[in-house]
């Protein structure tokens, strides 16, 4: 596949079209800085026709049983694993995510895989406890879901939010992030064309691309749509809340940032541990909302571990992502190469700059930055506080268990956590202690277990998704209280 045949759609109502106005948007190589791509920019009357097809759809797709469902589930699993080459190159050249380190495809096919065969779990209940009444509750689907997905990893996103609302019963509207449509819009191969391929009916699973000022601000505030299910900024994910209180108080399910603490302790693994967080920083160039952005280190192992970390930090390869030997792509575009610059540019006033800082590689021409370490950071300096979603990593020290509980807390984030210890009793206290919705344990970001519940604490978000809850997160439950009159005498 070459650029030049890129072509892509929205699929809406089982037909791929261009937008109704034929309004489009650039998308730009961010290795290249070229253009690769003219993407439909879905207009009010696209979304809106996006949203009635799942709505007219949803009745006769929540009627059939979780079998047939299935079937088209573990078609379309089988069809993204046979497309993993190709969409590996539509995100490498779409948002630089080295085709080296692309697992999306994997993740979409599990995500397909488990919920063909999940529907056994959701069960009513029953009661008999009110006297002269047999009592008891359906899981229902809500009927059209609504789901908003980032550009980090689109077609992992894309599958773990529509997965479980389609095998629940319900029909979604799906738009895709501006930064990176490929995988799922363009024609020639994807996701939009193999939802066909795999028998869904036209209007189950719409999806849609744009800008979020227009499609995400309509689908927010839909009066049809019943859930909106979001993984995104801060930011977006407050406008979306308001946008669905001041509607029809859909539910609202929210994945957003984070600003992840990593603890070494002096008896931590300092090897294994510099790895992994040097990895967690790293890969996808940083863009990860998860990645350990904050590391503390114990004062009395600081200087080796710092000197393993940059080493191992300093050994990347950066460079064009379609190349299999390179692991350091660039960020998604240039907003978000201005965005992770200026922060270097912030951190170079406020802390000791350690590695990197010169905003970019400029031996390449696209959107690479350098990753960048810093150390003797004040707590309230904006990069220790704020998301920067680039490679970028502060490294402070402390001294006490205390200490550094304190630090890893004083944030507005609570999305992950991570600490390196080889005493249980420490580890136990420290992943009690923490404000985060996932703790790893002598292990760091992106670790995680698939069929554990994952989500974020204060403003990293509201709910929890994941194989086991996740079925949850589109049934309604509904009682049904049956009166039985006495035997007749």
């Amino acid at each position: 596949m070459t650029p030049e045949g890129i072509e892509p759609r929205l699929l809406i109502n089982g037909k791929l079209v261009e937008a109704s106005d034929k309004k489009t948007f650039p998308l730009y190589n961010p290795t290249t800085r070229e253009k690769i791509a003219d993407v439909p920019e879905a207009s009010e009357e696209d979304t809106n026709a996006a949203v009635a097809a799942a709505k007219a759809a949803f009745p006769s797709w929540s009627a059939l049983s979780p079998i047939q469902r299935g079937q088209c589930f573990k078609k379309l699993a089988d069809l993204i694993r046979e497309a993993h080459d190709e969409l590996a190159y539509l995100e490498a050249i779409s948002m630089g995510q080295p085709v080296s380190r692309y697992h999306d495809s994997y993740w979409a096919a599990a995500e397909f895989d488990y919920y063909s065969e999940a529907w056994l779990r959701p069960q009513g209940t029953t009661s008999l406890h009110t006297p002269g009444f047999v009592n008891m509750t359906f899981r229902q689907p809500y009927g059209v879901v609504a789901a908003i997905i980032p550009w980090n990893f689109p077609l992992g996103f894309f599958a773990k939010k529509t997965a479980p609302a389609l095998m629940a019963g319900n029909t979604v509207v799906l738009k895709s992030s501006e930064k990176a449509p490929l995988t799922l819009h363009d024609q020639s191969a994807k996701v939009a064309t193999l939802v066909e391929k795999a028998g869904f009916p036209p209007g189950v699973l719409n999806i849609i691309s744009g800008h979020g000022p227009l499609s995400g601000a309509i689908l927010s505030s839909h009066m049809d749509v019943r859930v909106v299910t979001f993984t995104g900024s801060v930011r977006t994910g407050r406008q979306i809340q308001m946008a669905a209180a001041k509607s029809n108080l859909k539910n609202v399910l929210l994945e957003l940032g984070g600003k992840t603490p990593a603890v070494i302790f002096e008896d931590a693994d300092l090897k294994k541990a510099s790895e992994e967080t040097r990895f967690s920083i790293q890969y996808n160039s940083g863009q990860v909302c998860m990645a350990n952005s904050r590391i503390y280190v114990q004062e009395s192992i600081a200087d080796r571990f710092i000197s393993l970390f940059k080493e191992k930090f300093a050994a990347v390869r950066a460079g064009d992502p379609t190349n299999k030997d390179t692991n350091h792509g660039p960020l998604a575009d240039e907003a978000q190469y201005t965005t992770v610059t200026n922060y270097i540019e912030e951190g170079k006033k406020t802390g000791t700059l350690l590695h990197g800082g010169n905003g970019g590689l400029q031996h390449l021409n696209g959107y690479f930055v350098e990753p960048t370490i810093f150390t003797n950071t004040p707590e309230n300096a904006r990069i220790v506080k704020e998301e920067i979603f680039g490679p970028v990593v502060v490294i402070n020290t402390f001294k006490s268990e205390e200490e550094v509980i304190q630090k890893a807390n004083d944030s507005e984030y609570g999305l992950y956590a991570s600490v390196y210890t080889k005493n249980l009793d420490r580890a136990m206290r420290m992943a009690k202690a923490f404000e985060a919705g996932t703790v790893s344990i002598n292990c760091a970001s992106p670790s995680l277990a698939p069929d554990m519940p994952f989500g974020g604490y204060k403003a990293s978000g509201i709910g929890r998704e994941g194989w086991i809850c996740g079925l949850d997160n589109y049934l309604e439950t509904k009682t049904v209280l049956m009166k039985v009159d006495s035997a007749s005498q």
